[in-house]
């Protein structure tokens, strides 16, 4: 049982978070609608959180109050949009309570989080329920009634989290645009990342692994909402964010309270904050000349970003209108190798995932891949019998329907999109892509990476082999003498056609000058050479 944290330990927290949040800076992004669907909060929330933590690590020692001005400092130096500003505010909060201990007692972190909720919610103008501010004050107050019976650190975190997971759900009843977009707030995913970083942390896992984050955390899965189309109505039109440096001699902190009262006329989301070293401020309106001027009066301009978020708005919706209806089916195949990219896309494949043996594609990655394709029904290709299982298990994190053709090979690729016929059935498809797969016989020429025995091969490193999809089947000390072997395993009196597909390390005169000797050695049979660009693999054969 844990029942206070140290120094070392919350800066391996706040490590461990930066990790965790820049590893799900993307899925953060998805979620963004509000104010308009532009897909940062992710990518602000982990510039906020990166410059505090470069801040920390720059620290010296792990004094709590050391540590805590360096969060404080680095989180508003970095504050990125909206979101990085109340992130920035969250943890300076959070550092001004943490920065008084010697140790930290799950009282202390509730106090703290306490103190985040308050200055982040003093810090924005309007504040809107349904954001992250709604998270941290639903979690800090959690937080501040349980921690007096929960001492355990890692009991308490958890505890916590699994609070803010609750109120995220319930965020798109509280912000229509969500509800309308079907997602959680994105901030306050984002803050949930954090906190699962600290909590990682406790646990003695400093991993970026993000498998927490399923498809069944989120409110609804987000891949087919509306992203654009009557989102928001936009009031104000221009987003200004600017920093103020040397200040001017006669600037006191009742002009910097000022500032903030000007920039509340001429505009709404107003953000504010700071001290004569460092003033951040933002907001939306639409007279962006006003807010640069009055911070011009105060000291010297850094940072400046203006954006148009009625243009923002306006590409986005145009993006959405020019989607095409779903076609009936599409295809994804898996391969490694430009010529073989090529090839694919000229047998109509709508995606291809670089990937084959070495770097098996997760099934995550071939959902992904999976929802690019405009299709209602998705052929998905793994071309390699290590990946089938994973593409398998793609049917899980998709809402589309998805048929997994078991290639395991390229070449079994290949020949199952030589037979799909966009006119037909998914049912014809699946039948004549089946069969055709069924009909060619796959090799490969490679090198062994090690001494050993297997197939009845002695193998010594780097010895030229070749294997059909279960064993080895040839050996050699030179690569064409290799292939003329393994090609004399492959075919038989029904054989036509054999390619050969040279890998990246070969050169295209070699591959020319075996597909001629091997047409001599083997006349009954048609040799093609041609550029697979696959890593690994000098050549892989296909016999048909």
């Amino acid at each position: 049982m844990q029942k206070t944290i140290n120094g070392a330990m919350f800066r391996k927290m706040i490590l461990t978070a930066s990790s965790l949040l820049d590893e799900n800076r993307k899925y953060v992004d998805s979620l963004n609608v509000f104010p308009v669907p532009d897909g940062d909060t992710g990518t602000n929330m982990n510039l906020t959180f990166k410059s505090a933590t470069k801040e920390v690590n720059e620290c010296i020692n792990n004094n709590f109050d050391s540590l805590a001005e360096a969060i404080t400092k680095g989180a508003l130096r970095g504050a990125r949009g909206n979101s990085g500003v109340i992130l920035s505010q969250i943890l300076k909060g959070m550092s001004k309570v943490i920065g008084q201990c010697t140790e930290v007692k799950t009282k202390d972190f509730a106090l703290a989080m306490k103190e985040g909720a308050d200055i982040a919610y003093k810090a924005v103008t309007k504040p809107k329920e349904g954001t992250i501010l709604t998270v941290i004050r639903v979690m800090a107050d959690y937080a501040v009634s349980c921690c007096r019976k929960v001492t355990d650190f890692e009991v308490f975190l958890k505890d916590v989290i699994d609070k803010g997971e609750e109120i995220l759900m319930q965020t798109p009843e509280l912000l229509p645009v969500l509800k309308k977009a079907g997602v959680v707030d994105a901030g306050g995913r984002g803050l949930l990342v954090i906190f699962t970083g600290f909590y990682k942390a406790l646990e003695g896992d400093e991993s970026a692994n993000n498998d927490y984050l399923n498809p069944d955390v989120a409110y609804q899965n987000d891949k087919d909402r509306n992203v654009a189309v009557d989102i928001v109505e936009i009031q104000f039109v221009y987003s200004v964010e600017y920093m103020i440096v040397n200040m001017h001699k006669k600037t006191t902190q009742s002009d910097i309270d000022k500032l903030k009262e000007l920039l509340v006329g001429i505009g709404d989301s107003v953000i504010c904050l700071g001290d004569l070293s460092l003033v951040k401020a933002q907001v939306l309106t639409n007279e962006p000349q006003k807010a640069i001027g009055y911070g011009l009066e105060l000291g010297e301009l850094v940072s400046i970003k203006i954006e148009n978020m009625l243009d923002k708005n306006r590409k986005l919706q145009q993006e959405q209108a020019k989607k095409e209806p779903a076609k009936p089916m599409g295809i994804v195949s898996v391969s490694a190798g430009d010529g073989f990219a090529l090839l694919f896309k000229d047998l109509m494949v709508d995606h291809i995932i670089t990937g084959g043996q070495t770097m098996n594609p997760s099934a995550n990655d071939i959902a992904e891949a999976i929802d690019k394709v405009n299709a209602e029904t998705v052929f998905v290709l793994p071309n390699n019998k290590n990946i089938i299982l994973a593409a398998e298990q793609a049917k899980d994190l998709t809402s589309k329907n998805i048929v997994v053709l078991p290639t395991r090979s390229v070449p079994e690729g290949i020949s199952a999109c030589l037979s799909f016929n966009p006119e037909g059935t998914v049912e014809e498809n699946i039948e004549a892509m089946t069969e055709s797969m069924k009909n060619v016989k796959t090799g490969s020429v490679t090198y062994a990476v090690r001494d050993t025995h297997v197939d009845g091969f002695d193998l010594s490193i780097g010895e030229i082999i070749g294997l059909d999809n279960n064993s080895i089947l040839a050996k050699g000390k030179e690569i064409p003498e290799t292939v003329e072997s393994l090609v004399g395993k492959l075919i038989d009196d029904q054989t036509a056609n054999v390619n050969l597909f040279y890998g990246q390390e070969v050169k295209e005169d070699d591959a020319v000058k075996l597909q001629e000797h091997l047409h001599e050695v083997y006349p009954q049979c048609e040799f093609n050479a041609i550029c697979g660009g696959q890593p690994v693999y000098y050549y892989i054969l296909s016999v048909e």
